[in-house]
C-alpha cells in the first residue's frame, strides 16, 4: 500500500511540473507578439490620427463661425460634385416618378478647417461632426421623397486635408418626379433627369459644378430594370432662374430608358391579333348556324374589352391617344365588324327568303314541280333553266288539265327574265350579288384579313 501511495504522488508532481512549464511558454509568446505589433504601430505612426487633444481643437472648430460659408464676402466658391449611381430601384408610370439610389460628394475648401501635418494625410470623420461646419445646402429639385440611409449608422463621411480641402459623401435614396410622354406606348423612350441645386445660396455666392465633367458621373455595370434598358447616363448643367431670389447652379443627371416590347407583345399585342383572326372563323361557318357566328362574335367583343380595360388600368389617365390604343381600338372594330357582318348575311338572307315565299304564292301552280326546280323561279332564272322543264317525265308534271297552266307560268317566267335581262346587265349583276348572300362570306374572307395586315405593316413601320 505505501507502495502505490508513492507511485501516485509522483505522477501528480510530473503532471504539475509540465503544465508550469506550457503556462510559461505561453505567456513568454504572448509577450512577444505584443512587442512586435508595438514595433510595426511605432513604425505606421501618424501623428494627425493620435491627437491627444479633442479633434474640435486640431480643427479649431471653436475658433470660427461656421455659419457663414467659406470666404464670406469675397467671390463665390467653388463646389465640386461627382455622384456614383447604386440602382434604379423602380420606374413608376402611374406615378410619374423614379427612385434611385446614389452616393453623392461634395469637394470644397475651407481654409478654417486647415491644421498642421508633417506627413499630409487627411483626417476621416463620420457625421457627427458635419453638424459643427459649413457644408453645402444642396437639395434635389422636384424630389418627392429622400432620405440618407443610417443602418446601422448615418451613411455620411467627412474627409479633411490639412490645406483645408474637404469631401462630404452621402448615401442618399430619392424619388423625383419625371414627365413621360406615353404617345408611343408601348413603343417609347424615356428621358429622365435628377436635378441638384444649393437652396439658400446664388451663383454669386455658390458656384456648383460636375468636378470631372462627364466623368463625374458613374454607374454600377449591374443596374437593370425589368421593363427598360437604360441606354444613356449623362451630366448637364445650366443657370436656374428664380423671380424672388435670383439665379442658382443647377446640375442634371440625366437617363435615358428604352422600354423592353417583349412583355407587350405577350400581354397585348398577340391576344388581340388572336382574337381579331377569331372572329374571321365565322366567315366559313355556314349562315343558318345562327348560335355559332352569334357566340363567336360576342365572344371575340367582350375579350377585345377585357384587353383594352386591362392595359388602361396600369396606365395614368392622360387626355391624349397612346400607340397601344391605336392598335386594341383598330383591332376591336375590325371583331366588330365581323359581328355587323353576319348580321348583313343574316338580313340579306331573310330579305330572300321573304321574296320566294311570296313568288310561290303568286304562283301556286309551280307546287307540282320538284323542289329544286321551284327554286329556280327567281330573278336569276334563266333561259337555259326554263327549257330543261321539257325534260320532265309524266310523274313528275302535274295532270293534264293543268299543263296548260303550268306552260303559261313557265313562258310568263321567260319572258320576265328576258325583259329584265335587255334593261341592263349591270342592274342584274348587281341585283344577283346582293341576293346571293354567300358572295359577302366569300369577299369578306380576303378583304378582313387583307385590311388587317396592311394596317399592321403601316403600325409597325411608324411606331418601331
Amino acid at each position: 500500500m505505501p507502495y502505490f501511495a508513492k507511485l501516485l504522488l509522483f505522477i501528480i508532481c510530473l503532471v504539475l511540473l509540465v503544465e508550469s512549464r506550457k503556462h510559461r511558454r505561453r505567456r513568454w509568446t504572448s509577450q512577444l507578439e505584443v512587442q512586435r505589433a508595438s514595433h510595426i504601430y511605432k513604425k505606421n505612426h501618424d501623428v494627425t490620427k493620435t491627437w491627444k487633444g479633442k479633434t474640435e481643437q486640431l480643427l479649431r472648430v471653436d475658433d470660427h463661425d461656421f455659419t457663414m460659408r467659406p470666404a464670406f464676402g469675397g467671390p463665390a466658391i467653388p463646389v465640386g460634385v461627382d455622384v456614383q449611381v447604386e440602382s434604379l430601384d423602380s420606374i413608376s408610370e402611374v406615378d410619374m416618378d423614379f427612385t434611385m439610389t446614389l452616393y453623392l460628394r461634395h469637394y470644397w475648401r475651407d481654409e478654417r478647417l486647415s491644421f498642421p501635418s508633417t506627413t499630409n494625410k487627411s483626417m476621416t470623420f463620420d457625421g457627427r461632426l458635419v453638424k459643427k461646419i459649413w457644408v453645402p445646402d444642396v437639395f434635389f429639385v422636384h424630389s418627392k421623397r429622400s432620405f440618407i440611409h443610417d443602418t446601422t449608422t448615418d451613411n455620411i463621411m467627412l474627409r479633411v486635408f490639412p490645406d483645408g480641402h474637404v469631401l462630404y459623401s452621402m448615401r442618399i435614396t430619392v424619388t423625383a418626379m419625371c414627365n413621360m410622354d406615353f404617345s408611343r406606348f408601348p413603343l417609347d423612350s424615356q428621358t429622365c433627369s435628377l436635378e441638384l441645386e444649393s437652396y439658400a445660396y446664388t451663383d454669386e455666392d455658390l458656384m456648383l459644378y460636375w468636378k470631372n465633367g462627364n466623368e463625374s458621373l458613374k454607374t454600377d455595370e449591374k443596374i437593370s430594370l425589368s421593363q427598360f434598358l437604360i441606354q444613356k447616363f449623362h451630366t448637364t448643367s445650366r443657370l436656374a432662374f428664380y423671380s424672388s431670389t435670383g439665379w442658382y447652379n443647377r446640375l442634371y443627371i440625366n437617363f435615358t430608358l428604352r422600354r423592353h416590347i417583349f412583355f407587350f407583345l405577350l400581354q397585348t399585342y398577340f391576344p388581340a391579333t388572336l382574337m381579331v383572326m377569331l372572329s374571321w372563323v365565322s366567315f366559313w361557318i355556314d349562315r343558318r348556324a345562327v348560335p355559332a357566328r352569334v357566340s363567336l362574335g360576342i365572344t371575340t367583343v367582350l375579350t377585345m374589352s377585357t384587353i383594352i380595360t386591362g392595359v388602361n388600368a396600369s396606365m395614368p389617365r392622360v387626355s391624349y391617344i397612346k400607340a397601344v390604343d391605336i392598335y386594341l381600338w383598330v383591332s376591336f372594330v375590325f371583331v366588330f365588324l365581323s359581328v355587323l357582318e353576319y348580321a348583313a348575311v343574316n338580313y340579306l338572307t331573310t330579305v330572300q327568303e321573304r321574296k320566294e315565299r311570296k313568288l310561290r304564292e303568286r304562283f301556286p301552280c309551280t307546287c307540282g314541280m320538284p323542289h329544286s326546280k321551284t327554286m329556280m323561279l327567281d330573278g336569276n332564272y334563266s333561259e337555259s333553266d326554263a327549257n330543261s322543264l321539257a325534260g320532265y317525265t309524266r310523274n313528275q308534271m302535274v295532270p293534264e288539265e293543268e299543263k296548260q297552266e303550268k306552260m303559261v307560268v313557265h313562258l310568263a317566267m321567260s319572258n320576265e327574265s328576258n325583259s329584265s335581262r335587255k334593261r341592263g346587265l349591270k342592274g342584274h349583276v348587281g341585283l344577283r350579288i346582293i341576293q346571293n348572300t354567300h358572295a359577302i362570306d366569300k369577299y369578306s374572307r380576303l378583304i378582313f384579313p387583307g385590311t388587317y395586315i396592311f394596317f399592321n405593316l403601316i403600325y409597325w413601320s411608324v411606331f418601331s
